[in-house]
Formats: C-alpha cells, structure tokens, sequence
C-alpha cells in the first residue's frame, strides 16, 4: 500500500523537524547554566538539549535535583521567551514540504515538547502556523512532561481515533518512543539532531537522511 493511501495524520515535532533551533536553546541554556555558576565555553556541547524535555536533560546532563532543574527551566525560559525564540532558522524545504503534504490530503499537527506558547509564536514567525490544524506543546506547569504525554494531548483535543492512519515524524527516541506508547508509527529524520543508531534503537518504521527523501516517502 502507498505510504499517502495508508496515513492520514502526520504529527510533526518542531525542533530538528521543522526548524533548526541551536542557536536559540544553546544561548539560552548557557544563560541558564551561568546563573547557577556552570560556564559553557562551546555551545556545541549544549545541543544534547534540543529535542527532549529540557528539565530531564538537566538532570541527566548535570546532576541537578529536581528543584534545581526547575530553576533552571525557569532562567532557560527567560531568555529564551525574550530573545532566543526568533535565534531560530527554517530547514531549506520545510515551507513547501508543507504545502505538498496539505495537497496531497495529509492533515498536519505539532506535537512538539516545547512549550505550546512558544511553539505557536515560532510557527506563526515563519508563517506555517496555517498549514496545522492542531499546534500542540508541552505545557509550562509540566502537567506534559514527556513527548508521549504531547501527543496524546494532540490526538484528544483533535480526535484522533484511528491510530493506524496516524504517523509521528521527529529526529529524536522521544519522537518514536512516544509514538510506540500508542501503537503508532514512525518516521525518523536524519538532518536534525539524532543519529541513525539512536532512531534504529528506539524503533523508528522509517528513517530518512533528507527533506527531498521525507518527501519522496510521504507522496508514494
């Protein structure tokens, strides 16, 4: 069966998906590290951040508690609401990727662990909030803590039933260990920041290494 008569619903992680967030998140969890006394000389080493929930990366990757994760989601978040949320650069192809998936019948939703706040106003900087019916996100009280909690956040507030017509498309685990909570499928994308071991390990149905090939899977 063609991959487009077989799904119906794609749900789309943002960071390393849709958009290349680096600068933004790098700046801002160093801003973040500094205000608890951690200098971060090259931001290269922060981008393990980009992609899972933050609050767990700074537990695993510092050994924070979890008050003192939370305070620094906090600091995180001021410069990233104020400055770091437009550091932010669109993947050559993205726009009319979009566009093909839309003619071609596929609805769209975000299902992004960041939080829903910022996921709106990024979609909305780089015009493509038009192309989703649903934009959903974690939320800022940690009541979504996990990307499985995101997209079955987006599957009940828009009705998403038929499981078996719904593909979940990332470059992270989370994005098809979330996915697996529900039986669903999944597409791993190479160009983000996930490697091709991290996605064969989590169990990815599909792994692409480009936009062109992302495409040439979900048309046929």
């Amino acid at each position: 069966m063609m991959f487009s008569a077989k799904y119906k619903n794609i749900l789309l992680d943002l960071d390393g998906t849709l958009t290349d967030p680096a600068e933004g998140i790098t700046k801002s969890i160093a801003y973040a590290l500094e205000s608890m006394g951690i200098l971060v000389e090259d931001l290269n080493d922060l981008k393990r951040f980009i992609g899972p929930p933050l609050k767990d990366t700074f537990i695993t990757a510092y050994g924070f508690d979890e008050s003192a994760a939370f305070q620094a989601v906090s600091k995180y978040r001021e410069r990233f609401a104020a400055v770091g949320l437009y550091e932010n650069q669109l993947f050559e192809g993205i726009p009319s990727l979009l566009e093909s998936l839309k003619l071609e019948g596929y609805d769209l939703f975000l299902a992004t662990s960041k939080p829903e706040v910022f996921a709106i106003k990024i979609l909305q900087h780089f015009q493509l909030d038009s192309f989703f019916s649903f934009i959903g996100g974690a939320a800022l009280d940690e009541s979504r803590p996990s990307k499985g909690h995101v997209i079955d956040y987006v599957m009940k507030k828009s009705n998403l039933t038929l499981v078996e017509k719904c593909v979940m498309i990332g470059d992270r685990e989370h994005d098809v260990l979330g996915a697996k909570r529900f039986n669903m499928s999944s597409v791993g994308v190479l160009y983000g920041f996930g490697d091709r071991e991290e996605l064969e390990q989590a169990g990815a149905d599909y792994i692409v290494d480009s936009i062109p090939e992302l495409e040439r899977l979900l048309m046929g």
